[in-house]
C-alpha cells in the first residue's frame, strides 16, 4: 500500500492533471460514478503516453496498439460536484509483455479519493498477439513505486449460477479508438447486475481482468454472483459463442443512515 503521494518534478515519468467534476458525471448518490473514475484514468494515461512518445497513435505507426489487461481500483472517497480531482500517473514497471501504470486521485489538501494500478500490453494489430515491450517501444522512464501492490493473480472463476444477470448489445458509443469496447463499459455492464440491496451501499474496490475483445453489434451477458455481504464476483460473456470476455470482483460497504449507523 502506498502511504504518500509521489511528487511531480523534472522526471517525465510522473504526470498530473487537474480535472473539474461535472454534473453529468454524478450518479444517483451525487458522487462521481465509478465508470467516470475509470475514464479519468484512461484520459490521463493517454495524455502522458503522448508526452512519452508511446501513445496509441505512436504505436500504430509500428502496427501495434495498447490493450489493457488488468485494473485494480480502490476508492477512499468519491468526488462530488464542484470539487476538482488531481490525477497523478506514472509507469512503474516494464517487463516482458506488460507494463504497469499507477494512479493516485487526490483532492484539495491531503484528501485522497483513490488509488489504482493497471497492467498494459502492446498488441500486434495483425496477429492480435502481444509483443515484447523492450523490442518495440522506446525506453520511456519509470517511477518504481506501486500505488497498489498487486501481482495480478488470476481472479476467481465465476460460479455455475448467477445471483442476477442482464444482457447488453454493443453500441457504437461503447467503442474506443481501437474499434473495440472501451474498458470502462465492461465495468458499467458489471455494476448494473449488482442487486439493489448491495448497490445501495458504496463500491470501494473494483478489479477487472480483460479476457477477450468484443466488437460492435455483439450481444453480451453480464453475470453477478453475491459471494458475501460485501463481495460480488462478475463475469461477462459473449452470447454469440459463449467466450469469456472479462472477470471482475467488487467490494462494497453497507448503506448507512444519515446519522452514520448501519441501516437495517
Amino acid at each position: 500500500m502506498m502511504n504518500t503521494l509521489p511528487q511531480t518534478n523534472s522526471m517525465s515519468a510522473l504526470f498530473e492533471k487537474e480535472l473539474p467534476v461535472r454534473y453529468h458525471e454524478l450518479d444517483s448518490h451525487g458522487n462521481v460514478s465509478p465508470v467516470t473514475l475509470l475514464n479519468y484514468l484512461q484520459d490521463i494515461a493517454g495524455l502522458h503516453a503522448t508526452r512519452l512518445g508511446i501513445s496509441v497513435a505512436d504505436l500504430r505507426r509500428q502496427g501495434l496498439t495498447w490493450v489493457l489487461s488488468r485494473i485494480h481500483l480502490i476508492v477512499t472517497r468519491y468526488p462530488r460536484a464542484e470539487e476538482t480531482v488531481m490525477v497523478r500517473t506514472w509507469p512503474a514497471t516494464r517487463q516482458g509483455l506488460f507494463s504497469c501504470r499507477e494512479f493516485v486521485l487526490a483532492g484539495a489538501g491531503e484528501l485522497l479519493f483513490g488509488r489504482a494500478t493497471t497492467s498494459w500490453a502492446a498488441l500486434d494489430i495483425v496477429s492480435r498477439r502481444p509483443v515484447k515491450l523492450e523490442d518495440h517501444l522506446p525506453d520511456y522512464p519509470l517511477y518504481p513505486q506501486r500505488a497498489i501492490v498487486d501481482e495480478f493473480a488470476t481472479l476467481p472463476p465465476f460460479p455455475g449460477t448467477s445471483t442476477q444477470e442482464y444482457s447488453f448489445r454493443v453500441l457504437r458509443s461503447d467503442l474506443d479508438t481501437n474499434h473495440h469496447v472501451n474498458n470502462a463499459i465492461y465495468a458499467g455492464w458489471a455494476l448494473e447486475t449488482v442487486p439493489d440491496e448491495i448497490a445501495a451501499g458504496t463500491l470501494i474496490e473494483l478489479e477487472i481482468s480483460f479476457k477477450a475483445e468484443v466488437l460492435y453489434g455483439e450481444n453480451v451477458q453480464s453475470r453477478c454472483f453475491v459471494a458475501g455481504p460485501e463481495l460480488c464476483l462478475h463475469q461477462i460473456v459473449s452470447q454469440t459463442n459463449g467466450r469469456e470476455l472479462a472477470r471482475l470482483r467488487t467490494r462494497w460497504t453497507a448503506k448507512t443512515t444519515p446519522s452514520g449507523g448501519e441501516s437495517a
